[in-house]
C-alpha cells in the first residue's frame, strides 16, 4: 500500500514539474515542441488548401482554353462551309442554261474553257467542304468528347483531394479532442491530489474521509493515465496518417492533376497540328483544280473559234452578178433603175402602187429585227439556206432520238405485257394497253414530223448549189450575151432579198441565171420580167387568186400590207424564195410571204394546182 502511494506521489510530482515548467514557458512566451509542431501542422494544412485552390483555378482556365480553341475551329469550319457554298452558287449561276443561246455557244473553245473552269471551281469548292468536314470530325468532335472526359477527370481528382483533406482535418479534430481530455483529466487528478493532501494533514478529519479522498485521487490519476495513453496512441496514428497524407496521398493527387494538365496541353498541340494538316491534305487536289483551269485557258484556239463563226453564219448564197450598163441614150421610155448606186428623188417619190418593189441587193431593212436562236417559222425559212439545212438536220436528229426513246419504251411495255399474259398473278395485261396505244400515237406523230422536216430538208438541198454547179455557171456567164444577162439581172432585182422580219430568204440569183442560160427565153412574149425592167407601166397578167391567212404589215420596200381574210390577185407565184407577188388593184401590188396566203392558181396557169 505504501509502495503504491509512493509511486503515485512520484507521478504527481512529475506532472507538477511538467506543469510548472509549462507555466514558466508560458510566462517566458516560449512554445513547447508539441505546440510548435501543431503550428507547423496548421501551416502545412493551410498551404495544402491554398495549393488546391490555385490548382483548381488553373485547371479550370485550361478547360476554358480548350473550349475557346474548339469554338475557334468551329467558326473556321463555318467559314469554309459558307465559302464553299458561295463558290458553288457562283459556279452554278454561270453554268450554261439548257435551251438557250449559251448552250449554242458551247461549241466555241473559249466557252468550253470557261465551262471547264466553272467545273474546276466547283471541285475547288468541294475541297473547302472537305476541309470543313475534316475540321469537324478530327478536331471539333474529338475536342468536345475530350472536354467531357477532362471535366470528369478533373472533378474526380479534386474530389479525392477534398476527401483526403477532410479526412486529415477530421483526424486533427479527434487529436485535439484527445489532447483536451488528457489535459482535463490531468487537472482533475491534480485537484484530487491536493484535496487528499489537505485532508491527510487535517487532524480533525476522520480516517474514513481521508481514505475516501485518497481513493478519489487514485481514480483521477488512473483516468489521467488512461487519457494519456489514448492521446499518445492517437497522436501516433495521426502522425502516421498525416505523413501519408502529405507525402503520399496529396502528391499522388497533384501528380495526377499534373498528368492531366500535360495531356490537355499535348492534345491542344495535336489539334493545332491537325488544323494545319487538314489544309495540307487538300493542297494536291486544289493544285489539280488550278492546273485544270490553266489547261482550259491554254486550250482556247482563236482561229478555230473564228472558223466556227464562219461555219455558223455561212448563208449559202452566191454573190450577185455584175451590174450591167444601162444605155440611156436610146429613145425609149425609161424608168429609174434600182441597180443604180444613186437613190434618186424621182424613185423615192414614185407612188407605191406603180412600184414593182425592186430592191437593191445591199439595201438595209428599215425595221431590222435581231435573229434569235429558236425563233422564226417552224421550217426555219427565215434563215439562209446553209443555216436552214443545219437546223432542219438537227431537228430531224432530235425527232429520231425521241422516236427511238418511244420505241424502247414500247418494247419494254410489250415485254411486260407478255410477262403478265404468262403470269396473270403478276398483273393485268390489259392495264398496259392504254399506254401502248398512247406510245403508238406518239410515234406516228413523231414520224409525221420527221417526214415533214425531211421534205423541207430535201427542198433546201435541191436548191443549194454544188461546187461543180458553181464552176459550170461561171463558164456559162463568160459566154452568155449581154441581153440575157441584163434580163436575168433585172429579174433578180425584182425579188426582195430579205423577208419582212429582216431575215434572209432562200432565193438563189445564180440559179435563175443558170436556168435562163440553159433554157433561153424569147423576150416580150414569154418573159414579163424583161418588160418590167424597161417599162414599169405594163401590168402583169393575173395567174390566180389568194386569200390572206394572217395579217402582214409589209414595212419593207417591195412588200404590200394585207389584212387577214383579204382576197388578192396572184401575178407571180413563189419561185422557191418564200415570196408570192400579188395585186390588190391596178395601183397596188407587191410581195407577201407565201406561208401567209392560200393560193388558188388558174387551170391554164403554170403548174395548175392549189397549195397553201
Amino acid at each position: 500500500m505504501l509502495r503504491r502511494r509512493s509511486e503515485f506521489f512520484v507521478f504527481m510530482d512529475s506532472v507538477r514539474s511538467s506543469k510548472s515548467e509549462t507555466d514558466e514557458q508560458k510566462e517566458e512566451h516560449q512554445l513547447s515542441p508539441f505546440e510548435e509542431y501543431l503550428q507547423v501542422l496548421l501551416q502545412m494544412k493551410l498551404a495544402s488548401a491554398d495549393q488546391f485552390d490555385n490548382l483548381e483555378k488553373h485547371t479550370q482556365w485550361g478547360i476554358d482554353f480548350v473550349e475557346k480553341y474548339t469554338k475557334f475551329v468551329k467558326e473556321r469550319s463555318e467559314i469554309e462551309n459558307n465559302y464553299a457554298k458561295q463558290i458553288r452558287n457562283l459556279s452554278k449561276k454561270y453554268q450554261p442554261k439548257k435551251n438557250s443561246r449559251e448552250e449554242e455557244e458551247s461549241k466555241y473553245t473559249f466557252c468550253r474553257a470557261f465551262l471547264t473552269s466553272l467545273n474546276e471551281l466547283n471541285d475547288y469548292a468541294g475541297q473547302h467542304e472537305v476541309i470543313a468536314e475534316n475540321l469537324t470530325s478530327q478536331i471539333i468532335t474529338e475536342l468536345s468528347r475530350y472536354l467531357q472526359d477532362l471535366k470528369a477527370e478533373r472533378k474526380s481528382h479534386f474530389h479525392d483531394g477534398r476527401k483526403a483533406q477532410q479526412h486529415i482535418e477530421s483526424s486533427w479534430k479527434q487529436l485535439e479532442t484527445c489532447k483536451r481530455r488528457f489535459e482535463r483529466d490531468c487537472k482533475e487528478a491534480d485537484r484530487a491530489q491536493q484535496y487528499f493532501e489537505r485532508m491527510d494533514a487535517d487532524i480533525n478529519v476522520t480516517k474514513a474521509d481521508v481514505e475516501k479522498a485518497r481513493q478519489q485521487a487514485q481514480v483521477r490519476h488512473q483516468m489521467a493515465a488512461d487519457s494519456k495513453s489514448d492521446y499518445s496512441s492517437y497522436l501516433q496514428k495521426f502522425n502516421q496518417e498525416q505523413n501519408e497524407h502529405y507525402f503520399t496521398v496529396i502528391p499522388n493527387i497533384f501528380q495526377k492533376l499534373q498528368d492531366m494538365e500535360e495531356r490537355r496541353i499535348d492534345r491542344i498541340g495535336v489539334c493545332m497540328k491537325t488544323f494545319a494538316d487538314v489544309d495540307r491534305q487538300v493542297l494536291p487536289i486544289v493544285g489539280k483544280c488550278l492546273e485544270g483551269m490553266t489547261k482550259a485557258a491554254e486550250s482556247i484556239e482563236p482561229k478555230t473559234d473564228s472558223k466556227q463563226v464562219v461555219e455558223s453564219y455561212k448563208s449559202g448564197f452566191e454573190p450577185p452578178g455584175d451590174v450591167e450598163f444601162e444605155d440611156y441614150g436610146q429613145a425609149m421610155k425609161r424608168t429609174v433603175s434600182d441597180t443604180s448606186l444613186s437613190n434618186s428623188k424621182e424613185a423615192r417619190e414614185k407612188p407605191a402602187g406603180k412600184s414593182k418593189g425592186k430592191l437593191w441587193p445591199f439595201i438595209k431593212n428599215k425595221n431590222k429585227l435581231s435573229l434569235k436562236l429558236g425563233s422564226g417559222p417552224e421550217d426555219f425559212s427565215h434563215l439562209p439556206p446553209e443555216q436552214r439545212r443545219k437546223k432542219l438536220q438537227g431537228k430531224i436528229d432530235e425527232l429520231n432520238k425521241d422516236i427511238q426513246k418511244e420505241m424502247d419504251q414500247r418494247d419494254a411495255l410489250t415485254k411486260m405485257r407478255d410477262v403478265y399474259v404468262k403470269n396473270p398473278q403478276m398483273g393485268d395485261p390489259a392495264s398496259v394497253d392504254p399506254r401502248l396505244s398512247e406510245i403508238g400515237q406518239n410515234i406516228e406523230k413523231l414520224q409525221f414530223e420527221v417526214q415533214k422536216f425531211e421534205g423541207w430538208l430535201a427542198e433546201v438541198e435541191e436548191r443549194m448549189p454544188s461546187k461543180s454547179d458553181t464552176h459550170r455557171r461561171s463558164g456559162l456567164f463568160e459566154t452568155q450575151n449581154n441581153t440575157t444577162v441584163s434580163n436575168n439581172c433585172a429579174q433578180d432585182r425584182e425579188r426582195p432579198l430579205s423577208s419582212p422580219d429582216g431575215s434572209y430568204t432562200e432565193e438563189q440569183n445564180s440559179e435563175t441565171q443558170v436556168k435562163a442560160n440553159i433554157n433561153p427565153i424569147l423576150p416580150t412574149s414569154s418573159t414579163p420580167e424583161f418588160d418590167d425592167e424597161f417599162d414599169d407601166e405594163e401590168t402583169l397578167p393575173t395567174i390566180g387568186t389568194c386569200k390572206a391567212l394572217y395579217p402582214f404589215e409589209g414595212h419593207n420596200e417591195g412588200t404590200i400590207a394585207v389584212a387577214e381574210g383579204e382576197l388578192l390577185y396572184v401575178i407571180e407565184e413563189d419561185k422557191g424564195d418564200g415570196w408570192t407577188r400579188v395585186r390588190r388593184n391596178e395601183d397596188e401590188e407587191g410581195y407577201v410571204p407565201s406561208s401567209y396566203v392560200e393560193v388558188f392558181l388558174e387551170t391554164n396557169a403554170k403548174g395548175a394546182m392549189t397549195y397553201i
